[in-house]
């Protein structure tokens, strides 16, 4: 019980050591804006329904959902990732539980 007690308190300070990457505002200026209207990608982009179901259940939803998805990631939450979007892929990011906590979207 101690073990898995010392791993939830290391998630935590892991997760809050990093800085959550969020999708570009209109506050960031027309060039971005620009940028984001050449991926207008096909199929359903996002799925909040997702949030709180285990990651393997929801990664066969997105699949089932959306046919273009060929890559679903599967991420600890706070992990880094790179900032290139892809249609055919999703992120899902989980806790240690299993469960996904961010709403999963193309990215």
């Amino acid at each position: 019980m101690e073990s898995k007690f010392a791993h939830i308190i290391v998630f935590f300070l892991l997760a809050t050591s990093f800085e959550t990457l969020l999708a570009r505002k209109e506050s960031d200026g027309p060039e971005v804006i620009e940028l984001q209207k050449e991926f207008e990608c096909n199929g359903k982009q996002r799925w909040p329904e997702l949030i709180g179901v285990p990651t393997k259940l929801a990664k066969g939803i997105i699949e089932k959902e959306n046919s273009l998805i060929t890559n679903v990631q599967i991420l600890l939450n706070g992990s880094p990732v790179t900032m290139d979007y892809r249609c055919n892929r999703v992120r899902l990011f989980d806790n240690i539980l299993g469960d996904v906590v961010q709403i999963p979207r193309v990215a």
